[in-house]
C-alpha cells in the first residue's frame, strides 16, 4: 500500500487536488495530513469535507486545529468560522477525534515538534502541534538558535511541518520538514512511503495575503458585539486601529460611535431611575419593595431610594450594549 504524507494544507483545495491526481492517488492508498488543514487558505472547509469524506485517510492535529478546539480564536480561526457557518460545530466535534502523531513501518508523522531523547508515546501533545505553550516548553530545554531537529539521532524517520522550510523540504539527521507554504504562494508537498519520493505543486496565489483583506468586514459583522463588555470592544477597536482600508474604518468608526452613544446613557438612564424610585415612593410608599421587586432593574431602585445610586453602578452592572439597551427599553427611554 502506498503512503502520501502530505505538509501543511492550510485550506489550499485546489492544490490539494493538483497534487492527489498528479501522483494518482487511488482509494487503496492512505492519505496522511500532518496538520493544519485549515486556516489562511481560501477553501479551508473544501480541505474538510475531502478529509470527512475521504476513508482512507488519517488527519493529525496541528496547532491550528488545537486553536479551534480551544476556542483562541486569532484573525485565521474567525475567518474559518464565519465560512464554515452551521457546520462549524460539527468540524469541532470533528477534531475530538483526531491523534497528534500517525507512525507507520517507515516513519514517524507529527505536525510540528519532537523531544529528541523522550520516546513517541510519551511526547507532549502541546509538543508534537507546535502550539505556543510546547514553543515556550522546547525554549527550555534547546539552545537559543536551535531546532530539535539538529539532536534527533533515532533510526526511525520523523516527517514534520509547521515551520515554512522553504520551496524544498528540509532534510536533517533522518527528519524531513515538509510545509513549504503552500498558503503563501509557494507549494504544497507531500512525501510517498515506501521510498520518501518528493512530490509538489505550485500553490496559485499567496492565499493569506487575500484572506486577510477579502474576509475582515464579514469577520468583524460577525462579531458579538452587542454581548462583548464595552472594554473589550475599546480592546477590539485599539487592536484594529492600523488599518487604512477606508471601508473597515468606516465600519469600525460605526461600532465605536454607537459604543459611545450607549455609554452617553448612563446620565439620563440614572435620571429616569431616580425619577421612577420618586414616583414609586409617592404613589406607593408603604409597597415600594412589592413594585420595585416587579421591576429586573429593581436593585438600582433601591439604590436610589437610599440615595446610593451612582453612575459607577451602572457603568459596572450595565457593561455590555445588550444591558443598556434592555434597561433603556424597559425604561421606555427610546
Amino acid at each position: 500500500m502506498r503512503k502520501f504524507i502530505i505538509g501543511d494544507i492550510h485550506g489550499c483545495y485546489d492544490e490539494l487536488m493538483e497534487l492527489v491526481e498528479k501522483v494518482g492517488l487511488t482509494t487503496d492508498d492512505l492519505l496522511i495530513s500532518l496538520g493544519d488543514i485549515v486556516d489562511r487558505g481560501n477553501k479551508s472547509k473544501e480541505v474538510y469535507e475531502y478529509f470527512l469524506n475521504r476513508p482512507n485517510s488519517v488527519v493529525l492535529i496541528g496547532n491550528h486545529e488545537r486553536k479551534h478546539q480551544n476556542k483562541i480564536l486569532s484573525y485565521a480561526q474567525e475567518i474559518v468560522k464565519v465560512q464554515f457557518g452551521n457546520e462549524y460545530d460539527g468540524f469541532l466535534k470533528w477534531l475530538d477525534g483526531l491523534g497528534y502523531y500517525y507512525e507507520t513501518e517507515e516513519a514517524i508523522i507529527i505536525h510540528a515538534f519532537f523531544e529528541h531523547d523522550k520516546e513517541l508515546t510519551d511526547q507532549k501533545q502541546e509538543v508534537l502541534c507546535g502550539s505556543t505553550s510546547g514553543d515556550k516548553y522546547l525554549e527550555k530545554k534547546y539552545p537559543e538558535g536551535t531546532f530539535w531537529t539538529e539532536f534527533y539521532t533515532g533510526k526511525k524517520p520523523v516527517i514534520y511541518g509547521h515551520h515554512v522550510v522553504g520551496d524544498q523540504p528540509k532534510i536533517t539527521n533522518n527528519t524531513y520538514g515538509i510545509d513549504t507554504g503552500a498558503c503563501h504562494g509557494n507549494y504544497l508537498t507531500a512525501i510517498e512511503l515506501p521510498g520518501f519520493k518528493i512530490h509538489q505543486v505550485k500553490a496559485n496565489a499567496d492565499y493569506w495575503k487575500d484572506q486577510q483583506k477579502t474576509w475582515q468586514i464579514p469577520v468583524l459583522k460577525a462579531k458579538n458585539w452587542h454581548e462583548m463588555p464595552f472594554a473589550e470592544i475599546d480592546k477590539q477597536l485599539e487592536k484594529l486601529a492600523y488599518i487604512e482600508d477606508a471601508e473597515i474604518v468606516n465600519y469600525l468608526n460605526g461600532i465605536r460611535n454607537w459604543k459611545n452613544e450607549l455609554i452617553h446613557s448612563y446620565v439620563p438612564i440614572k435620571a429616569h431611575l431616580d425619577d421612577l424610585t420618586k414616583e414609586l415612593l409617592e404613589t406607593h410608599r408603604e409597597n415600594f419593595s412589592l413594585e420595585a421587586n416587579k421591576h429586573l432593574f429593581k436593585t438600582y431602585l433601591f439604590k436610589s431610594r437610599s440615595n446610593n445610586l451612582t453612575i459607577e453602578d451602572l457603568q459596572k452592572g450595565l457593561n455590555t450594549p445588550n444591558k443598556v439597551t434592555a434597561i433603556k427599553k424597559a425604561l421606555k427611554m427610546d
